[in-house]
């Protein structure tokens, strides 16, 4: 489990800090550094390209560089890149950083992946993933406690510094765990007759897919075409979700702190779901993970809808029970189906299609908006989309059922 816990640490650094902290403390960036509606505006388009492109990068160099020197790379990357944003206080430098450090974070959960896909236990793989996972969950939560108790004492800046020095000790403890496992992996090559060497052979010796194999792959593989397809639902939901949450209760006129509350709620939830979820992946089943995460999200729609004021903690606590562990299942299902370097790959073209479809999700919400000045039909077809993956995820069972029933079937005859 201490690799799980040091890779939700990087979770929080890469993600937690290199992605949402700004977002945290950008109100009160603004009272120092001239940060005016169109840098918003741009650190929000450049940041998602920018995940985007890390994402389909490490396909390529992720198997040529090695994942443990990535992985390594990227944290001492984004931990300079917090302390750089320290002191810096031009904007454009800001939107640089952040961009940089998004594709970081993209290559870090890849990295994350091969590495757990390549070391765990099969039994344990999706409850390491998901525990990682979740520790962008803990990184909400991190992020609140800096703005209420560092931000004002010592300014914005010490949350920045904080940041950076909790990614040196995170590197330090990454490091000693990638050295542990190499050092692992040399004492069962030395071993003449072992189970585990044939098993680490199976993981480690596998050549990365070339990028017309791994479209392939993706649209002609059932495990990697409905991983791909749920990434992109749930783009689609928790993306325009998350992005016009507070302007939708503020629609509403509902208080500015249950925005707050709906967050917390969220954060708290992601945080325990990560284990529960995977553990519940690992024994039984990952579709059987999926259904019950989007079965969640689909009923806290319906209460959200029902009731936003009263039942908007809930829509919080069903966002953080599906998205957070929602990567690490949909990366352990993979594993079982491919090597720990195709499925790095695999995840990576995941990650793209999440991206396009929270992409599509918001572009969709803001013409809605801007037509009609309301946000209800917004959440109606959030709503819809949670419906939809339900529907998936039923498929997926049913799939995988009459798959298992051929192959016994195959064996027998």
């Amino acid at each position: 489990m201490f690799m799980a816990l040091v890779f939700a640490l990087n979770q929080i650094l890469s993600h937690g800090f290199g992605l949402f902290l700004f977002a945290a403390l950008v109100p009160m960036m603004r009272e120092d550094i001239a940060i005016t509606h169109w840098h918003l505006a741009l650190v929000g388009a450049l940041t998602q390209i920018a995940y985007l492109a890390g994402a389909l990068l490490l396909g390529a160099i992720g198997p040529k560089v090695g994942t443990s020197r990535l992985s390594v790379i990227t944290g001492i990357t984004t931990t300079s890149l917090l302390m750089s944003l320290s002191i810096i206080e031009d904007p454009v430098l800001i939107i640089i950083l952040l961009s940089i450090m998004a594709a970081s974070a993209s290559i870090s959960w890849g990295t994350i992946v091969e590495i757990i896909s390549r070391h765990a236990n099969p039994n344990q793989c999706a409850t390491f993933l998901t525990t990682a996972s979740s520790g962008t969950a803990w990184g909400y939560a991190i992020n609140g406690g800096l703005i209420l108790f560092i931000v004002p004492l010592l300014g914005w800046q010490a949350s920045w510094l904080i940041a950076a020095l909790f990614g040196a000790l995170v590197m330090g403890l990454t490091c000693y765990l990638l050295l542990k496992l190499k050092k692992a992996e040399v004492e069962v090559e030395l071993e003449p007759h072992s189970d585990a060497k044939a098993n680490v052979k199976r993981k480690t010796n596998q050549e990365a897919l070339s990028f017309k194999a791994l479209l392939s792959t993706v649209v002609n593989h059932p495990v990697a075409f409905f991983a791909c397809a749920v990434c992109l639902f749930v783009g689609f939901a928790t993306m325009p979700f998350a992005n016009w949450l507070n302007t939708y209760l503020d629609s509403l006129h509902l208080p500015a702190e249950l925005g707050g509350y709906t967050w917390t709620t969220a954060g708290i939830s992601g945080m325990f779901a990560g284990f529960l979820i995977g553990k519940l992946a690992d024994t039984k089943g990952h579709p059987n993970a999926l259904m019950l995460i989007f079965s969640g999200f689909f009923l806290c729609c319906l209460a959200f809808l029902y009731d936003a004021a009263f039942f908007a903690p809930v829509a919080g606590f069903g966002y953080g029970l599906m998205y957070f562990p929602m990567w690490g299942v949909i990366a352990g299902w993979v594993s079982q189906s491919f090597s720990a370097t195709a499925t790095m790959q695999i995840n990576g073209i995941c990650m793209v299609s999440f991206g396009f479809g929270g992409t599509a999700g918001n572009v969709l919400a803001g013409y809605i908006f801007d037509i009609t000045q309301s946000l209800d039909l917004v959440y109606m077809i959030i709503a819809a989309d949670a419906f939809l993956l339900v529907m998936l995820g039923l498929y997926i069972i049913q799939h995988q059922k009459r798959a298992a029933v051929a192959s016994l079937q195959t064996e027998l005859g």
